[in-house]
């Protein structure tokens, strides 16, 4: 089986080198022409005619489903979409009875991990659909990834990438709303990591946050626009309703996009609490 990416951003374009590496890669192709990139076509539909497998990975559901109305004529028996963007539930059983609808079949696979992680094949894949197609497309997901793990239904996989990506969000403003109690306090940025390092609440996630929370360089891992949107997403899925830290934690995103910092890293959110 050979595997063709759509969205050549930051990670799709690391996963289209990884696949080309091993010799798997059919072909790629991006909304913004990108003829650089490894087994470049001129268009989504002559990706999905190369490939077995065609794996997605843009910006959020509108643009999922452009792609699979552009695609879905060369879909059919055969034909698999591994479906990697960050969507919601309801989506997910959109796009799967449109593939489905062709004949094509249909894998529920967000991820974790930046680039660094994709280009050291870290990534971790959270799997949703038939047990049969995962162990099928298994070989062609470890190229670029460290695990794939099974989660249960197309739709749960949507879901839990939602989830883990709301305890980055919570966890994040906790960490700003603490920093700047301390620095409120006149205690410099120092001796708080130095004690945070120390505290049971510390994660790899404070670590990656630290340098920009004390330089207040906020250049994306995570840009706001798109954590924006998970949340938005989060907040609007089935079960997201009265929750009341995702609704916070929504609204202090919005605002930052208010202020023009929407493609900003998300710890920009500290800059929110600077100005109150």
């Amino acid at each position: 089986m050979k595997i063709g990416v759509i969205g050549l951003g930051i990670i799709g374009s690391v996963y289209a080198r990884n696949y080309a590496a091993a010799g798997k890669l059919a072909g790629t192709w991006n909304r913004t022409p990108k003829p650089g990139e490894p087994e470049w076509k001129e268009t989504p539909e002559a990706v999905a005619e190369a490939a077995d497998v065609v794996q997605i990975v843009v910006a959020d559901p509108p643009a999922v489903e452009a792609i699979l109305t552009r695609i879905a004529p060369r879909l059919g028996a055969g034909k698999v979409v591994v479906q990697s963007s960050t969507i919601d539930p309801v989506s997910s059983t959109k796009f799967s009875a449109l593939v489905t609808a062709r004949g094509a079949r249909y894998l529920e696979a967000p991820f974790t991990g930046g680039k660094l992680a994709a280009e050291a094949k870290k990534t971790v894949f959270y799997l949703g659909g038939d047990g049969a197609l995962m162990a099928e497309v298994d070989p062609l997901l470890a190229l670029t990834s460290e695990f794939r793990l099974k989660i249960g239904t197309i739709e749960q996989a949507a879901s839990i990438k939602l989830a883990m990506n709301m305890i980055l969000a919570i966890q994040l403003e906790g960490v700003c709303e603490a920093l700047t109690l301390a620095r409120r306090a006149g205690i410099s940025d120092e001796v708080f990591f130095d004690v945070f390092g120390k505290n049971s609440g510390y994660s790899a996630l404070a670590k990656m946050k630290e340098p920009k929370l004390k330089a207040g360089e906020f250049s994306p891992q995570f840009s706001v626009k798109n954590m924006s949107k998970d949340m938005r997403l989060a907040l609007h899925s089935p079960g997201g309703a009265g929750l009341p830290l995702l609704g916070a934690v929504r609204a202090a995103l919005h605002a930052a996009e208010a202020r023009g910092w929407a493609d900003e890293d998300y710890s920009v959110l500290i800059k929110l609490l600077e100005q109150k």
